[in-house]
């Protein structure tokens, strides 16, 4: 038996429908508020077709909420992912990053093993927490700096601007975000 099921893909077509009739609004008024055509968004209330994620963007703002919103209020696909873990190769003192979870999810997890870019900073439009599996961190955010150990955790709400750097060696850091709304940006003042 095996330990990965097959993706299913999201069925978003349920909450389209429910959405547009929320707002008792017709498929033709959605279609030319998001520039796309009634067949398709038909087909996609049907689950007959999958939005790209342009196409998912374009139907929320002419839904009036947002892609993440509608992903996270879709009919639930019965799926069960196994992330194993990978054996060190090289010298295992290489900074590396892993995602625990694979697939198109609303949750995105991430393990980031030894030193860290300091001077990236983030900003993601949604909801994250860091957890120190292993060693130590700091992480500056909202003009402070925090020192977290192993077994802390920090928990940002969307849209604070943030930086971290591992301070010990071998730190292991997991990462949790909601949806993909992730933007790096290049300090420019260090």
């Amino acid at each position: 038996m095996g330990d990965h099921k097959e993706q299913q893909p999201v069925r978003v077509g349920a909450a389209v429908r429910r959405r547009r009739r929320a707002l008792e609004l017709t498929l033709a008024v959605v279609a030319a508020r998001s520039g796309l055509s009634v067949p398709f968004l038909s087909q996609v209330e049907n689950d007959r077709a999958r939005p790209s994620r342009t196409s998912l963007e374009k139907l929320a703002d002419a839904l009036r909420t947002t892609a993440v919103e509608l992903l996270a209020a879709a009919d639930p696909a019965c799926s069960v992912g196994v992330v194993r873990a990978e054996p060190l190769t090289g010298d295992g003192l290489a900074p590396r990053m892993r995602s625990l979870v694979r697939g198109h999810h609303q949750l995105h997890a991430s393990e980031f093993t030894g030193d860290h870019d300091a001077g990236r900073e983030f900003q993601h439009r949604n909801d994250e927490l860091m957890y120190v599996a292993d060693g130590a961190v700091e992480i500056e955010a909202e003009g402070r700096a925090y020192r977290l150990g192993r077994g802390d955790t920090l928990y940002l709400t969307g849209g604070v601007r943030h930086r971290w750097r591992a301070t010990v060696p071998d730190t292991r850091v997991i990462v949790v975000a909601v949806a993909e709304h992730i933007e790096a940006v290049q300090d420019r003042t260090r």
